[in-house]
């Protein structure tokens, strides 16, 4: 079983900022595949859904960005899922808006989610899709910045990225990470 993580927070504040974009990935896949997130356990909500490739759980923790790992590693090892089973997507400052970077495993960057995930998981090794969201204008705080709605103008980027995203993902299903890393990176 694969098990596919978006990063982001709950609620309607929360929705299509920054932060979110990992929601946001998660939220077409249900979509396209036609899995509403409708279980819940651990303070997530998810989807199993039963692909030609195998079962796939696709999670939305609801425990807020700083503490996901509060979820995942608790939903892992009730369904015993390996750590290279785990794809998490999530938003990165440091990437032009709308790019790609998947990598396989790494520190946490700064980024508050993904140290709980570390934390919960014991390991920095799992896959991961970064969606680039940019760095703040000068004098804005990170924390407003990347709790902030797109613009106008970078609303088609992202959905780009979104789409890319979920290609990503669904090539991963029957692709070893690597491959798919190689050829969606910088995307």
């Amino acid at each position: 079983m694969k098990i596919i993580v978006g990063l982001g927070n709950p609620g309607k504040p929360y929705e299509n900022t920054r932060h979110n974009i990992g929601f946001d990935v998660i939220d077409a896949l249900a979509k396209k595949w036609d899995a509403p997130l409708t279980n819940s356990k651990f303070n997530g909500i998810y989807a199993t859904v039963h692909r030609p490739e195998g079962k796939v759980l696709l999670v939305k923790p609801l425990t807020y960005m700083n503490l996901s790992g509060e979820c995942i590693g608790p939903l892992m090892d009730y369904f015993d899922i390996d750590v290279e089973d785990l794809i998490v997507i999530y938003d990165d400052l440091d990437l032009e808006t709308g790019k790609l970077r998947l990598r396989q495993k790494g520190s946490a960057g700064g980024h508050n989610g993904i140290k709980s995930l570390i934390h919960h998981l014991g390991t920095q090794e799992f896959n991961r899709i970064r969606v680039g969201v940019n760095r703040p204008p000068a004098g804005m705080k990170v924390a407003d910045y990347v709790l902030s709605k797109f613009t106008k103008e970078d609303e088609g980027v992202i959905s780009d990225a979104i789409e890319k995203s979920v290609n990503a993902v669904e090539t991963s299903l029957s692709t070893p990470f690597l491959e798919v890393m190689n050829q969606f990176n910088g995307a």
